[in-house]
């Protein structure tokens, strides 16, 4: 039998869509940071 969620941090479709947009943007800060490589100074 499943338990009810009481945190939507609980829904594993939430976790799935939470790593999926946490590994998007740390691919897209890299490629950001390797075409800009000056723009940190």
């Amino acid at each position: 039998m499943r338990t009810s969620a009481t945190r939507f941090e609980d829904l594993v479709v939430w976790q799935k869509a939470h790593q999926f947009v946490l590994a998007a943007y740390r691919f897209s800060r890299y490629r950001f940071s390797r075409t800009f490589p000056l723009l940190k100074e």
